[in-house]
C-alpha cells in the first residue's frame, strides 16, 4: 500500500533514509551536517510537495519525496526514493516509482530529473529499468559525486 506520509512519520522515515543510504557509502555514511529529522518534517509539511510511504503492513518500507524545483510546472525533482534494504528486489520500488509517476501525470508534469550517487550503482540500475536517462541538460563533471538523470512522464 502507498500512502502520503505524516508528521508523525518523520522519525520513522528518517530512520530508514538513513539506514538505505549507509548501503552505498563505502567508507561509510558522512556527517554533513544535515538535521535530517527536520529535512523530513519540512518535506512532508511542504505543501508544494509530496512524501509518499511504500507499507508492508503498518511498516514504512519506502519512502519518495518530489516537488516542482522552481517556476517551471511542466517540471518535478525526485529528491529522495528508498526502499529499506530488506525489502529489496520485491517489486516495492517499482510500486512506489508507479506510485510518483501517477502524481507526476495528475499533477501536469512532464519531465522529472534526480541525482542518484555514484557509488550507487543498484540505484542506478533500477532508474535505467524504469526509463530514467541521463540528464543531457547536467552532464557530470570532473570529481561529482552525482549523476543527473531525467525521465519522460508518459501520458495518460
Amino acid at each position: 500500500m502507498i500512502r502520503e506520509a505524516h508528521l508523525s512519520d518523520a522519525e520513522t522515515i528518517t530512520t530508514l533514509h538513513r539506514r538505505a543510504r549507509a548501503t552505498y557509502y563505502p567508507d561509510g555514511l558522512p556527517d554533513d551536517g544535515t538535521d535530517w529529522l527536520a529535512a523530513w518534517r519540512t518535506a512532508i509539511g511542504n505543501p508544494d510537495g509530496r512524501v509518499l510511504c511504500a507499507l508492508a503492513g503498518e511498516r514504512i518500507v519506502g519512502i519518495a519525496s518530489f516537488r516542482p524545483p522552481g517556476v517551471a510546472q511542466t517540471l518535478v525533482k525526485l529528491f529522495q526514493f528508498h526502499i529499506d534494504p530488506d525489502h529489496w528486489r520485491t517489486g516495492l520500488g517499482t510500486v512506489l516509482h508507479a506510485a510518483c509517476v501517477q502524481h507526476w501525470r495528475a499533477d501536469g508534469r512532464e519531465t522529472a530529473v534526480l541525482d542518484v550517487h555514484v557509488d550507487n550503482r543498484r540505484a542506478q540500475a533500477f532508474y535505467a529499468r524504469q526509463g530514467w536517462t541521463p540528464d543531457p541538460e547536467n552532464p557530470p563533471e570532473p570529481g561529482d559525486h552525482h549523476l543527473f538523470l531525467r525521465y519522460a512522464v508518459p501520458s495518460a
